[in-house]
């Protein structure tokens, strides 16, 4: 998820076989990229991380991280640069601190009756944006990076940010979430800049 607009590579062991991904507008040399819709793995549901998995995500997670700062973004999930493992990070970076939350293997416990909609974009989608209404507060259950079990329970933006994370690893996209003539709208205009800017 990218910084809010108003409210809101190189090749490792872990990235997929396959055709390298399109470069994000913050790949370079030695970092992460970022894939970009339409990339297929945007649209597979991740699998979740196992022992075996350890230290692949300690590896993976500071990659993770850096590529999100420097998008610059507020979220993003192992799909989205070509792992398929329920993983993802976020960091609000409230008043400029950095406080990264990793997530492994996420759930939503309990979700409010509640909504809120606000303008959502996504770093698979660059400069693309829509309002998204979503729960206000969510509980969400996870294991940190060091392992251990957790629950947190989260309102407002951070809870905005968990579900478009957590629905990144189910395959979802925020452009899912609105009507089929908006999301028509938003992907043929990706795929219009995508163009103009490779060629």
């Amino acid at each position: 998820m990218p910084t809010p607009p108003v409210l809101n590579t190189g090749a490792t062991p872990l990235d997929p076989p396959g055709d390298p991904p399109a470069a994000s507008p913050a790949a370079s040399p030695g970092r992460l990229a970022i894939r970009l819709v339409p990339d297929p793995v945007l649209r597979r549901k991740a699998r979740p991380v196992g022992p075996g998995d350890a230290e692949a995500v300690r590896t993976l997670v500071p990659r993770m991280l850096e590529a999100m700062y420097a998008a610059p973004g507020i979220g993003l999930a192992a799909p989205q640069v070509g792992v398929p493992l329920r993983l993802a990070v976020i960091d609000l970076q409230r008043e400029g601190t950095r406080a990264p939350l990793v997530i492994i293997n996420p759930e939503i416990a309990a979700a409010s009756a509640e909504t809120e909609t606000h303008e959502e974009g996504c770093l698979s989608l660059p400069g693309q944006y829509a309002d998204v209404t979503r729960p206000r507060a969510v509980t969400v259950r996870f294991l940190d990076a060091a392992g251990e079990r957790r629950e947190l329970a989260a309102e407002a933006l951070l809870a905005r940010c968990l579900q478009h994370e957590i629905d990144h690893l189910d395959g979802i996209l925020f452009v899912d979430r609105i009507s089929a003539l908006k999301r028509n709208i938003i992907l043929r205009r990706l795929a219009k800049a995508l163009r103009a800017k490779e060629g």
